[in-house]
């Protein structure tokens, strides 16, 4: 068996930032793409994204992860690029998803995936040992396996609610973060699905102290706010 290679500074102090989060907000970039007239190629607004990145981060948020699986590889890299340098600006965590030779290009900070995409040992072969790696879970046995997967710094448990976000996956309930929390481990996970201000009350109940949301930041009008809600609402 390979030894995993021990991790450098870097991959040190992201892991410390991972321990210190709560709030982890995923996005697409549908609202930040400019449609032209002429050309198949959709430009984004960079301003507009900057300024989405720096009200998630200034709210409270710790990791922001850009996910859109229809937008080009070009237009994926540059807002990663955006969010990399924003999240530094912030010390903020800076997440892809899926794409590891994307994660690989940009340099982000955290690299997630789902159970029918890279292994940990794929991931680890083209990232190396400094990236956080994340992976999804919406089963017991799947908590159970990335918990005692030692290549994994983290795992999500969801999706919590039906969203439409992932509109195949039935909603697990607050049973799988409870189960999840009372493995007493130190890895930490992330409940997800359908969370928001008003809800996150029954997550945090259930002993996930820490979440993953979407619209709850993406679509309010005040994303430092929102953000900010629900970081009020989670443990220091």
């Amino acid at each position: 068996m390979t030894e995993t290679p021990e991790p450098t500074q870097l991959g040190q102090l992201r892991r410390e930032r991972l321990l210190s989060s709560r709030l982890y907000v995923c996005t697409d970039l549908q609202r930040f793409l400019r449609r032209p007239e002429a050309g198949p190629v959709d430009e984004l607004d960079f301003d507009a994204l900057r300024e989405f990145f720096a009200a998630a981060y200034s709210g409270g948020t710790d990791i922001i992860q850009v996910r859109d699986k229809q937008v080009s590889a070009q237009t994926e890299i540059a807002a990663l690029t955006l969010l990399k340098e924003v999240a530094d600006e912030y010390g903020g965590l800076s997440a892809a998803n899926d794409r590891a030779d994307i994660a690989a290009i940009t340099g982000v900070d955290v690299f997630h995936v789902g159970q029918e995409d890279l292994s940990t040992e794929q991931a680890r072969m083209i990232l190396g040992d400094d990236v956080v790696l994340g992976r999804s879970c919406q089963t017991l046995d799947q908590v159970r396996e990335a918990d005692s997967d030692i290549g994994i710094d983290y795992y999500c448990t969801g999706p919590v609610w039906e969203t439409p976000t992932k509109p195949d996956r039935p909603a697990v309930g607050t049973e799988l973060p409870a189960a999840a929390a009372s493995l007493e481990s130190a890895k930490p996970f992330f409940a997800i699905g359908g969370i928001n201000a008003e809800n996150i009350g029954e997550v945090t109940a259930a002993g996930a102290d820490r979440v993953v949301v979407v619209r709850a930041v993406t679509q309010a009008a005040d994303p430092a706010a929102a953000a900010r809600a629900l970081r009020e609402k989670l443990p220091a």
